[in-house]
C-alpha cells in the first residue's frame, strides 16, 4: 500500500509594498501553516542568500510559510554595491520590514499566525527594531549586529535567539553587550569555530538545526496562546 505524501509547499514571487516602494520577494506556503517567518538579509546581500534560503526550505518542510524578500529597490541595490550608504541605515530597513510584515499579515492565507523573524549581520537590528513596532512572536538573529539596534533594544518583548559563531570574536562581544540592554527572554547559542558567515563544515548545519527548533517552540508556543484566547 502506497503511503500517502503530503503536497509540497508552494513558491510563489511576489511583489511587496512596502513604505512607498514595491519589494521583490519570495513567499513559500505548506498546507496548513503553522506560522510565518520573515527573513531579513544583512547588507551586500538579498533574497537568494543560500544560507537564509536553506533555512526557510528546511522551516517550510517543518509546515511554516516563510518570505524572503529584498529590503532594497532594483536601482537602490546596484547604486548601494558601490556606496553601501543604504546596509547601516537601521531605519529605513526597519521601516520596510515593518511593511512586509503588515502585507504578510494581511494574506488571507496567513492572516491570524504568528510571525518569526530571522534577521542576519544588519538585518537583525531591523528585525529587533520592527519587533518594538509591530507584533511578532520571536526573533532570531544569526551573525546579528543587535547592537545597531540602538535604544530599542530594552523596548524588545518578544523571546530572542542570538546565534554567533565561536570564531565572531568581535560579533560574538557585541552581542553580549546588546544581551546586557535587553529585558525580553534571550537565549545565545554559539557555534564552535565558526566565523561570521559560517562557511565551516557542519556551521550551517547546525545554524538551522538550531533556528528552526527555536522557531518550532516559539511559534507554536503563540498559537497554542491566540488559540485559548479564542
Amino acid at each position: 500500500m502506497l503511503q500517502e505524501q503530503s503536497a509540497p509547499a508552494l513558491a510563489i514571487a511576489v511583489d511587496v509594498p512596502s513604505a512607498g516602494v514595491v519589494l521583490s520577494g519570495d513567499l513559500t506556503l505548506p498546507r496548513d501553516p503553522a506560522g510565518v517567518v520573515v527573513f531579513v538579509h544583512g547588507g551586500g546581500s538579498g533574497r537568494f542568500s543560500p544560507r537564509n534560503r536553506g533555512v526557510a526550505a528546511a522551516l517550510a518542510g517543518d509546515g511554516f510559510a516563510t518570505l524572503l524578500f529584498d529590503l532594497l529597490t532594483h536601482p537602490e541595490g546596484i547604486a548601494e554595491r558601490d556606496t553601501r550608504h543604504l546596509r547601516f541605515d537601521i531605519a529605513l530597513l526597519s521601516e520596510r520590514l515593518v511593511g512586509a510584515i503588515d502585507w504578510v499579515t494581511r494574506r488571507p492565507a496567513l492572516g491570524g499566525l504568528p510571525v518569526g523573524l530571522f534577521g542576519a549581520s544588519t538585518g537583525a537590528a531591523a528585525a529587533l527594531v520592527a519587533a518594538t513596532r509591530v507584533k511578532v512572536a520571536t526573533v532570531v538573529s544569526r551573525g546579528g549586529r543587535p547592537d545597531l539596534a540602538g535604544a530599542a533594544l530594552p523596548r524588545v518583548r518578544c523571546p530572542t535567539l542570538f546565534i554567533i559563531g565561536g570564531a565572531d570574536t568581535v560579533v560574538l562581544e557585541l552581542n553580549r553587550r546588546a544581551m546586557g540592554e535587553m529585558t525580553a527572554p534571550i537565549a545565545m547559542h554559539i557555534v564552535p569555530r565558526a566565523g561570521h558567515l559560517f562557511n565551516e563544515p557542519g556551521a550551517l548545519a547546525e545554524v538551522t538545526h538550531i533556528a528552526v527548533g527555536w522557531f518550532g517552540d516559539q511559534l507554536g508556543l503563540a498559537a497554542d496562546r491566540a488559540a485559548v484566547r479564542t
